[in-house]
């Protein structure tokens, strides 16, 4: 699923860079970037709610579902799924999402804070980025395996 993923981050960083539509990337792809080095599935990126019809029109020929509720055992939120060139990419609402807790065994409430991220360049792109911090809090959260791997590696770098 990585053949394509320079093409299609470029492409859909473009398309929002182009439509002045406020991002962050997040996720896997941001776990990379802060040093991970599992297999990548898709490029997350979170969105605002309100941006999503400023989008469709350009990526609708790609649309492999929504935008619609999503809802799963880890996540209940708004989403976008993309496939260019053979690259899933995840756009996801930050406004009224949330993450089950495995700890607490409870929903709780996981709003993007836009105004807190780290810039990265990549792929001669800069790129707003979820900070490592507030990442590894987020995964803490969810305790998926690949989250478990995130922490580990993120963590390791950083203390």
């Amino acid at each position: 699923m990585m053949k394509n993923i320079k093409n299609a981050f470029k492409w859909i960083i473009g398309l929002l860079m182009q439509n002045n539509i406020p991002f962050q990337i997040s996720g896997g792809f941001a776990a990379k970037l802060y040093g991970a080095n599992r297999p990548l599935f898709d490029i997350d990126i979170d969105i605002k709610g309100k941006d999503f019809d400023k989008l469709l029109p350009f990526v609708e020929d790609y649309i492999l579902s929504g935008p619609k509720r999503y809802l799963d055992d880890s996540f209940d939120l708004q989403l976008l799924t993309l496939e260019y060139q053979g690259q899933r990419i995840d756009l996801s609402v930050s406004e009224n999402s949330k993450i089950y807790n495995a700890k607490t065994k409870q929903w709780q409430e996981c709003e993007t804070n836009f105004n807190s991220f780290k810039e990265f360049e990549v792929y001669g792109l800069k790129v707003p980025v979820i900070t490592w911090q507030e990442l590894v809090e987020y995964k803490k959260i969810i305790r998926r395996p690949t989250d478990l791997e995130d922490i580990a590696a993120i963590t390791k770098k950083f203390s």
